[in-house]
């Protein structure tokens, strides 16, 4: 073999061992090939696909249903507690009383329940139905600053009176949205646009109507008792801390004069006054801090009482109805929608949505039905009305009655109080925890204040909550 030959047949066998030693180590995937000794990959499962539309399943209850075989009292013995209550000097001659089987509807006992008496505060209680039927619970307020023009922007009231002058609170109702924070991301807004100088107008223009109700006894405002009711205000306008303390004259200039303290303190100066400029909503928005959910505010008017939030509350629900968000439209507003749930409420007549003004007129009966609504399993969104008001001896404007008392923390009530007009309407658990649902209503207790009234008010429901009665 010549040396030639040699030299190839070498050459020939280097690149056989070579390409077997490549296709050795590509089976074993150690170099990249087309040959390899691992399993084969499986198919890929295919592309998952979403499910039909289904029927939702039920919401499971928070609460279970009344137990009906816990026997009712007898009716003869809670009607000698009414009637005892009806002529009890402490509550003046004019008395009505309703006693209610909250499973049944049943009438236990009555006195003059249809009559047409002032509520004074349990009015509150239809407001607080009304609004929770007509508008989404999960709904806030927005307190929004827009451009007007080149030199002008707006601070525009959504209708919030709870505003915090300094920076909100996301875990209380009132001041869940502050002056600070809105300020804070305006000034950011204009730093974007180069604008460190501002005048401040305010647009309240999303109610209508007086701001004070004619109703309202002149000096209200001034004891702190209600707050002129305007698109927005800090703190329900009151002037100074406590929870009866003076209330502004003029609520949102005094919100648009603080807010505008919190812009210069973020670096934005303010040119002259505030002044009110209606219609001023429309430009583009700059910044906005949103309210407490209207279940919280419907929570925060029924156990405080307040009657400036219940106000507002109301011309939210006359918005919702098309009807001018006023004093007039607010009522209108509540009456149908608590007519809408299949109440009568023939003969009913609200001055205002807070029972303050004089001239509103329930009967016992009316309250008491509306009462059982909120408890009606068939309107699980009323049940926060029902969960709402005052726990006795525990919460809100219960919360220092029933504290030695057996009823204590077995009532959950709405109280109503004007000069001569002592009201409460709610749920007790009698000693056989049934429940029984009940108004007391008196228009002309005598001179000497609450006190008196009180004790005899909670002296019968006491006696409620402690009856066997069989």
């Amino acid at each position: 073999m010549t040396t030639a030959a040699r030299v190839a047949g070498v050459g020939t066998l280097v690149v056989v061992l070579a390409a077997g030693g490549y296709a050795t180590a590509d089976a074993y995937d150690v170099v990249p090939g087309i040959v390899t000794l691992a399993p084969p990959v499986a198919d890929p499962l295919p592309f998952p696909t979403a499910p039909g539309a289904v029927e939702p399943t039920a919401v499971p209850r928070a609460l279970g249903d009344l137990d009906a075989q816990v026997p009712l009292p007898a009716a003869g013995q809670v009607q000698a507690l009414v009637d005892a209550l009806a002529v009890d000097p402490r509550l003046g001659p004019s008395v009505g009383v309703t006693v209610v089987d909250q499973l049944t509807g049943e009438v236990l006992a009555a006195h003059a329940a249809d009559a047409g008496l002032v509520p004074a505060s349990t009015a509150k209680v239809l407001t607080g139905v009304a609004a929770l039927t007509a508008l989404d619970p999960d709904a806030t307020l927005a307190t929004r600053v827009v451009r007007v023009d080149e030199g002008t922007i707006a601070i525009v009231g959504g209708g919030d009176m709870m505003l915090a002058a300094g920076a909100g609170d996301p875990g209380s109702t009132l001041g869940r949205a502050g002056l600070a924070d809105l300020a804070a991301r305006t000034a950011a807004a204009l730093a974007l646009q180069g604008v460190t100088s501002v005048r401040l107008v305010v647009d309240d223009s999303l109610f209508t109507g007086p701001a004070v109700s004619p109703a309202w006894h002149p000096a209200n405002v001034g004891e702190g008792f209600v707050a002129p009711v305007t698109a927005l205000a800090v703190d329900v306008g009151r002037l100074r801390e406590g929870e009866y303390a003076p209330r502004s004259a003029d609520p949102s200039i005094q919100a648009a004069k603080i807010f505008a303290k919190r812009l210069a303190e973020a670096g934005v100066s303010v040119q002259g006054d505030p002044a009110r400029v209606p219609s001023a909503g429309d430009g583009a928005e700059l910044a906005r801090v949103e309210s407490a959910p209207v279940v919280d505010v419907v929570h925060y008017f029924l156990e405080t009482s307040d009657n400036s939030i219940t106000e507002v509350v109301s011309r939210l629900v006359a918005l919702d109805a098309g009807l001018p968000p006023s004093f007039e439209g607010g009522t209108q507003a509540v009456l149908r929608q608590v007519a809408t749930l299949g109440v009568d409420v023939t003969g009913a007549r609200l001055a205002d949505a807070s029972g303050l003004g004089a001239g509103s007129s329930l009967s016992p009966a009316l309250l008491a039905e509306i009462v059982r609504l909120t408890t009606d399993p068939a309107h699980p969104v009323l049940r926060d009305v029902a969960v709402g008001m005052p726990v006795a001896g525990l919460t809100g404007t219960l919360s220092d009655r029933y504290t030695k008392s057996d009823a204590r923390g077995l009532v959950r009530a709405k109280t109503g109080s004007l000069p001569r007009v002592t009201s409460l309407a709610g749920t007790v658990l009698d000693a056989q925890r049934r429940q029984l649902v009940f108004a007391v209503m008196a228009d002309q207790t005598p001179e000497g204040g609450q006190w008196a009234p009180r004790q005899a008010i909670d002296g019968f429901v006491a006696a409620l909550a402690a009856c066997g009665c069989r």
